[in-house]
């Protein structure tokens, strides 16, 4: 009985470190650019859902196709009605995990490079990727920050040849959110 006691004092002293542990947020914000011969195009999508565990390392973040808003309305339609079809493959995903945890101590206020491993999915297909970028501790939020490409064909997004020459084969993909402590 004494037993008993002990591990449930002890699971209710443990629970709120381990809850305290995860990293939130639903307004990170995304943006993608495209640099071909003839056309630059740029989209943001400040609507980015995005989680960390400090505990594991474990990343997850859900992107709506539909949020990313252009410059030019007529880009945004083609985007969404065109390419990547985003009424059939309404989200991105990105499953994963940070690599270099241990060499992180999230009780310090600090920046330290990032790498990391996962499954990003884009129009219905999934690929395993790897990127770097930093993760920051500040004043109690996490700054997540990172730059990549992916290939347009890696992710079977069809670009008609009458404008293949206004699309990059690799689009760069710029990643900014500020996590807050879930339960602070």
């Amino acid at each position: 009985m004494k037993r008993l006691i002990f591990l449930a004092g002890l699971a209710v002293l443990l629970i709120p470190q381990v809850m305290g542990q995860k990293y939130i947020t639903k307004t990170g914000k995304i943006r993608f650019f495209s640099e071909a011969p003839l056309e630059k195009i740029e989209a943001v999508n400040n609507q980015v859902n995005a989680a960390l565990d400090v505990a594991t390392g474990d990343m997850v973040f859900k992107v709506l196709i539909k949020s990313f808003v252009f410059e030019k309305a007529l880009m945004q339609e083609h985007f969404n009605e065109n390419y990547m079809e985003s009424a059939r493959f309404p989200n991105a995903t990105f499953v994963g995990k940070v690599t270099n945890l241990s060499e992180m101590d999230f009780t310090k206020n600090k920046s330290y490079p990032a790498r990391l491993e996962g499954k990003l999915t884009i129009h219905g297909v999934t690929r395993d990727i790897q990127a770097t970028g930093t993760l920051e501790l500040k004043e109690g939020k996490i700054t997540g920050k990172s730059v990549f490409s992916v290939a347009v064909k890696d992710y079977d997004i069809r670009i008609p040849t009458a404008v293949v020459k206004n699309i990059a084969e690799n689009i760069e993909i710029t990643v900014d959110v500020v996590l807050e402590k879930v339960n602070p």
